[in-house]
C-alpha cells in the first residue's frame, strides 16, 4: 500500500470519531507570574509541540483578542485574566483537588484552557493536553469535545530509575535522556522519582556510564526539582555491621556524602532485606542514627521501611511491626514490595491506621517476581527470560486495582526500559483506577508515535500482551501480531523506524513469532527422534541411536526463519545505539539475566539436550539387552503403569489438580495461592536468571523439570486426586525441582504422613508408599508445608503407581 494513502486512510478513520479544531498557529498566554508555579510547564508545552509539528508556539504577555487560536494557562484561584464566558464554563466543571486540573476547549474562539489547582496541576494539565492533541508536521488539532476536570486518587505516583550496572538501559542514559524520560513520565501523572545511591548490591560502575554515579544522582535530583517532582531514594543497608561503633561511623560518613550531594530529597526507602537483611531491633536503631544525618541536609525528609525478607519468622515480624507502631518522628511509612510475606490487607490491619503504606510493585520482571506472568509457557520463560521487553497493560491494571485501596500510591520497581509501557499504565491507574487501559495506550501511541498510529500501536501493544497468554504452541494470534507490526513497519517513515519505542514493539513481534515457529519445528524434530527409537529392534540399537541423534541435530544444523533471527539482532543493535538497551551480553554489555533475552534466541525448545545426553550414555553400554532396556525406559519415563497417574504441574492439563482457594485476580502476588515456578536445581540463594536444562550436580535434565507448581513461604501447597481405585494401594514417585532449596513435609488430608521434613535441592526424585487408608474413599489431597523461615514449597511431577 502506498505510504501516503496508508496515512490518509488512518487519519480519515480517526477523524470520524471526534471533531477537531486546528490550533497549529496557537500562542500561549498565562496570567501566572510566579516562576515556582510555572516551573518548566510552558517550556514543556512549547518543546513537545515543536518536536512533533515543527511549530513554534510563542509566549504572549497579554491575552490575545485577534481571534487566532491560543492556549490559556492559569491557577484555579485566579481566573480574572480570562473572559467572563470562559470563567463561567470553567467553573461549571467539577471541583478539583491537589495536583488536579481542568482542561477546556472553546471551539468558537479556538482557545484551549489549562487551569491547575496548583503548580503540579499546571504540569499535569499540560501533559493531558499533549496526550490528547494530534500533532503531525505543521498541523496540530485538538478535539472540540475536550472538557474535563480531574484530580489524582493517590498522592504517590512514581517509578524507580536506578543508575547502576544491573539495569538493562538506565546506566547508559545521558543527563538529557534522564531529563526527557522523567518529563514523559510526568506527562502521564508521575510525581515521584526514586533514585539509588552509588553503593548497592551491584558493581560500582559499568562501561556504559556517562557520569560517575555520585554525579548522576545529583543530576536526577536537580531534574526532578526543576519539574516540581518528589525525589525518593532507595537505600539498602550494605554495611558489614550496624552495631559496632566504627562500622556505624563509616556508614554515617557515606550518608553525609550522599545526602549532601542531592539538592532535593523528600523520602528515603530502606528495605528490610533483598538486600541488606537486618534484625528489626538493629535496623530501627540504625535508622534513628541515619535520620539525624538525613535531617541535617533535608529537614522534612522521612524514612520508609519494608518488611522484605527472604526467610521470615514470626519473631522477625513481631519485632518489625512493634517498631513501626512506635511513632518515631523520622518515620514515614511502610513499603509493600517483592518478598513481603504478609498480604498488604493484613499489614493494614497490624499497623496504626495513620501510618501510610506505599506500594513498590515489580512491573519489570516476568517470573521469579512479585507479579509473574500467570501460567507462562516454558518456551517463553527460556527465551524471553526474566527481564524482556514486556508490555502487560491489562495485567498491570488488574494487579494495581486488586491492591491499590490499601496504599497511598506506588513507586514501581523497574530495572530499565523493558517495562516502558507498564510504567505509563501504572501511573495512569494511580491517577485514576477507573481509566480504561486502551485509553492510556491510545494516548501513549498518539504522543510517542503520531496520531495516525494511535489505534494500530495501541492494539499492537495489546496483541503483544496476548502473545504471552496460554500455551505458545496453540497461540495462533502470535503470527497475526507479527502481521500487524509488519504492516506498520512497511508503511512507517524513516523517523518512526528509528523510534526506540516502535523498535521495542517490533522486536518482540518478530521474536515471539520466531520462538513459536521454532517450538513447533523442534517439537516435531523431537517426535521424529522418538519415533525412530520406538522402532528399535534387537541388534540395531547403536544404529538406531545414531539415526535418532541425527534427527535431533536438525534443529541447529538446519534452522528455520533466519531472516526473523537477523531482524531481532538488527533491532537489538539499533536499540543499543539509541537508548543504551543491553539485549545481549557480549555485544551490548548486558548483565546476565538483566534484559539480555536476545542471547536466548537459539536456546533449544525441546528435550534434545537431555535425550542426546541419555543416548550417549546408552551407547557406551556394552550389552545390547541393557541398551534396549534403557531406550525403553527413556521413552517411557513418564509412564505410571496400568491404572496409574502421571502429572507434570507445569503443564496446563495437570493444573486442575492444584488446589487454589483464591483467584489470581484477587491475589496476583500469590501470597495466598499457588503459582507456576521456574528452575531446576539451585544451590544457595542466587537468582534464577536464565532457565537452563541443568541442575543437580550439573547433570542435563528433562525439560519438564524447569517448570513446577509452587507456593511462597509457609503457604501450604495442595494437590488433589479423585477417581482413584479405593481397593488399591499406591506408590508415589515425586520430582522436587525448582528455584528454592526448601525443607518440606508431605501429608494427606486425612493426616497421614508421607514423609517428614526433608531437604530438597540435593536430589530430584523421591519415592514413598501412600497409606491405603489415605485413598480408601477414592480421593486424596496431598499437602506440602515448609518449615518456618523457608521460601516455599515446589512440586514438579507426581507418579501414582498401583502396587
Amino acid at each position: 500500500m502506498n505510504k501516503i494513502l496508508f496515512v490518509f486512510l488512518l487519519l480519515f478513520c480517526l477523524s470520524g470519531f471526534a471533531q477537531t479544531i486546528d490550533i497549529s498557529e496557537a500562542r500561549i498566554y498565562t496570567s501566572i507570574s510566579d516562576k515556582q508555579v510555572l516551573r518548566r510547564s510552558v517550556e514543556i508545552l512549547q518543546q513537545e509541540v515543536k518536536k512533533r509539528s515543527r511549530l513554534d508556539w510563542p509566549l504572549l504577555n497579554k491575552l490575545p483578542s485577534d481571534g487566532k487560536p491560543y492556549v490559556g494557562i492559569a491557577l484555579e484561584s485566579d481566573l480574572s485574566a480570562f473572559p467572563t464566558k470562559v470563567r463561567d464554563e470553567i467553573r461549571k466543571l467539577p471541583a478539583i483537588a491537589a495536583e488536579g486540573f481542568k482542561l477546556l476547549v472553546m471551539p468558537d474562539t479556538k482557545a484551549v484552557f489549562i487551569v491547575g489547582k496548583d503548580a503540579r496541576g499546571i504540569l499535569y494539565g499540560v501533559g493531558r493536553l499533549l496526550r490528547k492533541m494530534e500533532m503531525s508536521h505543521t498541523l496540530v488539532t485538538v478535539p472540540t469535545t475536550l472538557a474535563l476536570a480531574t484530580s489524582p486518587k493517590y498522592p504517590v505516583r512514581g517509578h524507580q530509575l536506578g543508575y547502576r550496572p544491573k539495569t538493562n538501559a538506565y546506566d547508559a542514559f545521558t543527563v538529557e535522556q534522564f531529563d526527557q524520560y522523567i518529563r514523559e513520565l510526568a506527562l502521564f501523572g508521575a510525581n515521584s522519582i526514586e533514585i539509588l545511591p552509588p553503593r548497592t548490591d551491584d558493581d560500582a560502575t559499568s562501561r556504559h556510564m556517562k557520569l560517575p554515579a555520585i554525579k548522576m544522582i545529583a543530576e536526577q535530583a536537580r531534574i526532578c526539582k526543576e519539574y516540581g517532582l518528589d525525589v525518593w531514594m532507595w537505600y539498602p543497608n550494605m554495611g558489614s555491621n550496624y552495631t559496632h561503633p566504627d562500622s556505624i561511623q563509616k556508614e554515617l560518613k557515606e550518608r553525609h556524602e550522599i545526602f549532601s550531594t542531592v539538592s532535593q530529597l523528600d523520602n528515603v526507602f530502606v528495605p528490610g532485606g533483598d538486600p541488606g537483611d537486618l534484625e528489626p531491633d538493629v535496623m530501627f536503631a540504625w535508622l534513628g542514627k541515619m535520620a539525624v544525618v538525613l535531617k541535617k541536609y533535608h529537614p522534612k525528609a522521612k524514612i520508609w521501611v519494608s518488611p522484605q525478607v527472604f526467610r521470615p519468622t514470626k519473631k522477625w515480624f513481631d519485632a518489625f511491626y512493634s517498631h513501626v507502631n512506635r511513632n518515631y518522628p523520622w518515620f514515614g511509612g511502610v513499603v509493600f514490595g517483592p518478598w513481603v510475606k504478609m498480604p498488604v490487607a493484613e499489614i493494614r490491619k497490624v499497623i496504626n491506621p495513620a501510618i501510610p503504606i506505599r506500594h513498590y510493585p515489580d512491573i519489570t520482571h516476568n517470573y521469579s517476581a512479585q507479579y509473574p506472568v500467570p501460567h507462562w509457557d516454558l518456551a517463553y520463560a527460556m527465551t524471553l527470560g526474566r527481564e524482556s521487553i514486556n508490555p502487560r497493560p491489562h495485567d498491570e491494571k488488574m494487579i494495581h486495582n486488586a491492591l491499590d485501596e490499601y496504599g497511598v500510591g506506588s513507586i514501581s520497581y523497574s530495572e530499565g526500559t523493558n517495562d516502558d509501557v507498564n510504567k505509563f499504565v501504572w501511573s495512569d491507574q494511580d491517577w485514576n483506577p477507573d481509566m480504561p487501559v486502551i485509553e492510556t495506550l491510545r494516548d501513549y501511541a498518539r504522543l510517542f508515535f503520531g496520531p495516525e498510529y494511535q489505534e494500530p500501536v495501541a492494539q499492537g501493544l495489546v496483541a503483544l500482551e496476548n502473545n504471552l497468554k496460554g500455551p505458545l504452541m496453540t497461540n495462533e494470534s502470535v503470527s497475526r501480531t507479527l502481521m500487524q507490526w509488519q504492516t506498520m513497519e512497511n508503511n512507517a517513515s524513516p523517523e518512526l523506524l528509528q523510534n526506540p519505542r516502535f523498535q521495542m514493539g517490533l522486536i518482540r513481534a518478530y521474536y515471539d513469532a520466531y520462538t513459536r515457529r521454532r517450538l513447533m519445528y523442534e517439537t516435531e524434530v523431537e517426535q521424529e527422534a522418538k519415533d525412530i527409537l520406538e522402532r528399535v529392534r534387537s541388534g540395531s540399537s547403536l544404529a538406531t541411536i545414531q539415526r535418532a541423534k541425527t534427527a535431533l541435530e536438525k534443529a541447529w544444523k538446519w534452522p528455520i526463519l533466519p531472516d526473523y533471527r537477523r531482524k531481532c539482532f538488527a533491532l537489538a543493535d539499533s536499540l543499543y545505539r539509541s537508548i543504551g538497551a543491553q539485549l545481549t551480553i557480549s555485544k551490548h554489555g548486558a548483565m546476565s539475566g538483566r534484559g539480555n533475552f536476545v542471547d536466548n534466541i537459539d536456546i533449544p525448545l525441546n528435550d534434545a539436550p537431555y535425550l542426546l545426553d541419555q543416548l550417549s550414555k546408552i551407547e557406551k553400554l556394552g550389552n545390547e539387552t541393557e541398551r534396549l532396556q534403557k531406550i525403553d525406559q527413556l521413552l517411557r519415563r513418564t509412564d505410571p503403569g496400568l491404572g496409574g497417574f502421571y502429572d507434570h504441574f507445569g503443564s496446563p492439563e495437570s493444573w486442575h489438580r492444584v488446589v487454589s482457594e483464591v483467584s489470581w485476580e484477587k491475589d496476583p502476588g500469590s501470597l495466598q495461592s499457588p503459582r507456576i515456578g521456574f528452575g531446576v536445581g539451585l544451590v544457595g540463594e542466587e537468582w534464577v536468571d536464565e532457565i537452563k536444562a541443568t541442575g543437580f550436580k550439573g547433570q542435563i535434565t528433562p525439560r519438564v523439570w524447569m517448570k513446577q507448581a509452587k507456593t511462597l513461604y509457609d503457604q501450604p501447597l495442595k494437590i488433589a486426586y479423585n477417581e482413584l481405585d479405593p481397593q488399591s494401594s499406591y506408590r508415589m514417585k515425586i520430582s522436587y525441582t525448582g528455584r528454592f532449596r526448601s525443607r518440606m513435609k508431605l501429608t494427606t488430608d486425612d493426616g497421614s504422613v508421607i514423609h517428614d521434613f526433608l531437604q530438597t535441592g540435593e536430589q530430584p526424585i523421591f519415592e514413598f508408599d501412600v497409606p491405603q487408608k489415605a485413598t480408601a474413599d477414592g480421593k486424596v489431597t496431598f499437602i506440602w508445608n515448609c518449615g518456618e523461615g523457608e521460601r516455599g514449597s515446589q512440586v514438579t511431577e507426581i507418579w501414582l503407581m498401583k502396587k
